[in-house]
This record gives structure tokens, C-alpha cells and sequence, in this order.
């Protein structure tokens, strides 16, 4: 069983209880004798099967690494799975509604314990200068490395964030070669090939392989905090974009929140086929529960204000302008994306044919 003990998941299980105070957990427990595989309804640890398996509970048909089976399969977040019964046992729960200011208060209180719980002995922290890094920066007392190529946006955010919080950075910068090196180790690991899952893990695995290479067991990421807290546009925009089905922003932040899984299973690999065990403190299950309690207009505020709780709650430990600062997704803002499109049309992959960053990234296995 990874991240939790065996005597709180089965009393999960028992009560149904989906967030009992953990960063995820998954694995095989015994629960009235009956071994049964179970993976948190974040599916915050990565957990795989045998496609086919007569016993998927047995030795040798489950696995955290799916490259240790032949044909592995993803156990859904949130199941409990017996040999004969694939139930479905936890969903996210609703949530409880409060006034805009014991809603950040609360925010608040949900990282603070969140953070505290991290221990920072050979810990790093991925910092890309926005407002979910910088804040675990000013948590933690843990070394800052952020990635990309040089004069990347994310490499200037994070000098400039990491000034205002008086830290030092370390930059990690990518080359060509970085990318044709990691990105069948990427691929072999997550099981995934197609261009936008490499090209997000690409900076994920890039600065754990260096984080890893400096001494450092654990990387801490600011996963979920877009999800949970309104950060995408299509939630802000909901019900007008149509990316999103849900009418509301709050039923459009729990659409983006089921979308977790497959994203964590890709960046839980990545970063463990680097050499680090990822730290998600913004993942906890208290920060979780009380995302789920927000109402939309705690999640964006007027028209472009988004993840506006958060951004309130974060304003105890950063100043106002990094605690309102966006950020552009992590392929784009290190310029993996771009570089690996370059290198693929270099290589006569051009835009012209379909996937080509894809079908790049194939011909490198």
C-alpha cells in the first residue's frame, strides 16, 4: 500500500469515506480477509492490472509500474477492485458553502496544514514563479529549481519571483539533446506517446533528473491548484466554451477535476521514472475538500480574476503582485511544446502531416 496506511483505507472503504486525510494512496489491502486492490478517488497514485487477469489481486498482476506488466491497464481513481467485482467506491463529495472571507480563511488553514505535513529533508521544490509554486515556495524551506530554455517565460518568472521572495533559483535549461534523450524514457514510462502528454512531462522529467542528480529524493509540484481552485479559462468561461459541457463554473470545476487521474498517472511516472518521489501538497485531501466548497464566484471573480480564493488565501505569504500572477501552461511556458515541434519538422516531420509531433516522437522509440 503506498500513501496510506492499511487500517485508514479499509476504514475508508467501510465508511466510504473518499478524502480521509491523505495525499492518495493506492494498493493492495486485505478488507475481511479478501485482498482488494484500491486506488484514492484522485487516483493520486498510479496503480495498473493485467489486461485480462483471472486474479487481478494476485502476485504478478497488479503493479505502481505499468512497464512491470505485460499488458497493464489503469485500475479507475476512486475503485475498489476483488476479483469477481469492480466497485465503485468513493465520488467527490459537494462540499459546504460559506461567506467569501471563511472561505479563504479556510483556504488558508487547508494549505497550512497541507504544507506543514511536508517533510523538507532532501526535498526540492518545481517553481516556475506563479502563484501555486511561488506559494509552496513560501511554505517550504526546500531548494527552487525551475526549467526550460533560456529566455523561456517561465525561467524569467521564476528569477523575478524568486528576488521577491529573497530565494535563491536554480535553472535548469534545456537543450535539443535534453529532449531526444528524455523523451523515449518519458514515452516507455507513462505508456504514452501522443504530443501533448510528452511535451508537459518533458519539463516534469527534465528538472527531477537534475533535482534527483543534486541529491534530492522528493520533488514538490503544484499540481491540482488549477482544477481545484478555477485557473483554466474554460471553467471561467463556463457555459460558453465549448471545451466544457457543465453550464455553471462550479459544475465546470469538477468537470476539469475528473480529469485528474489520467494527468497525475502521466506526471506521477514521469517524475518517478527521473528518480524523485512528486510531493503534491495543494493535492491533500483537507485542500481538496475545501476547493469543493467553494462557490463559483469564489473560484473567479468578475471576468478574468481566476482561482480568486486562492489567490487571497496566498496573499498571507506573498506579495500582491506574484499572489495575482498567471502563468502559461508548463509545455508553453518553457518552450518544451515549441522545441519539440522544431525538432520534429527538422527531422521531416512537418505540420503539414497529421500528428507530426506525434509520429516524431514514435520514430524516437
Amino acid at each position: 500500500m503506498r500513501g496510506a496506511d492499511a487500517s485508514l483505507v479499509r476504514r475508508a472503504i467501510r465508511d466510504r469515506d473518499p478524502l480521509p486525510g491523505t495525499r492518495g494512496f493506492a494498493g493492495r489491502v486485505s478488507v475481511e480477509g479478501r485482498p482488494t486492490l484500491v486506488r484514492d478517488v484522485l487516483g493520486r497514485v498510479p496503480l495498473f492490472v493485467e489486461r485480462g487477469a483471472a486474479d487481478p489481486t494476485a502476485d504478478g498482476a497488479w503493479a505502481f509500474d505499468p512497464t512491470a506488466l505485460d499488458d497493464p491497464v489503469s485500475v479507475p481513481a476512486g475503485h475498489c477492485l476483488p476479483a469477481d467485482v469492480d466497485d465503485a467506491r468513493w465520488t467527490l463529495p459537494e462540499g459546504d458553502r460559506s461567506d467569501d472571507d471563511t472561505a479563504v480563511a479556510a483556504v488558508r488553514r487547508a494549505i497550512r496544514t497541507a504544507t506543514d505535513a511536508v517533510d523538507a529533508a532532501s526535498t526540492a521544490v518545481a517553481f516556475s514563479g506563479g502563484v501555486d509554486s511561488a506559494l509552496l515556495a513560501a511554505r517550504l524551506d526546500a531548494p527552487l529549481y525551475v526549467a526550460g530554455f533560456e529566455g523561456s517565460h517561465d525561467i524569467e518568472a521564476a528569477r523575478s519571483a524568486a528576488a521577491a521572495l529573497d530565494r535563491e533559483l536554480t535553472v535548469v535549461e534545456f537543450t535539443h539533446d535534453d529532449l531526444v534523450s528524455a523523451v523515449p524514457r518519458i514515452a516507455r514510462a507513462t505508456g504514452r506517446t501522443n504530443a501533448m502528454d510528452v511535451q508537459i512531462a518533458l519539463p516534469l522529467f527534465l528538472t527531477a533528473g537534475r533535482v534527483a542528480a543534486d541529491g534530492y529524493d522528493r520533488l514538490v509540484v503544484g499540481q491540482g491548484a488549477d482544477e481545484l481552485f478555477g485557473g483554466y479559462a474554460k471553467v471561467a468561461n463556463a457555459p460558453d466554451d465549448h471545451r466544457i459541457e457543465a453550464d455553471t463554473v462550479r459544475g465546470a470545476q469538477r468537470e476539469v477535476i475528473a480529469t485528474l487521474p489520467e494527468q497525475l498517472e502521466r506526471d506521477v511516472l514521469a517524475l518517478e521514472a527521473a528518480g524523485v518521489e512528486p510531493v503534491a501538497p495543494l493535492l491533500a485531501d483537507r485542500v481538496v475538500a475545501t476547493a469543493l466548497g467553494l462557490a463559483g464566484e469564489q473560484l473567479v471573480r468578475g471576468e478574468d480574476e481566476r482561482k480568486w480564493a486562492l489567490r487571497r488565501a496566498a496573499s498571507e505569504w506573498l506579495p500582491e503582485e506574484i499572489a495575482r500572477r498567471d502563468k502559461k501552461a508548463v509545455q508553453y511556458g518553457t518552450y518544451a511544446a515549441r522545441e519539440l515541434d522544431r525538432l520534429a519538422r527538422q527531422d521531416g516531420f512537418k505540420r503539414r502531416m497529421d500528428d507530426h509531433v506525434t509520429r516524431y516522437v514514435e520514430s524516437l522509440l
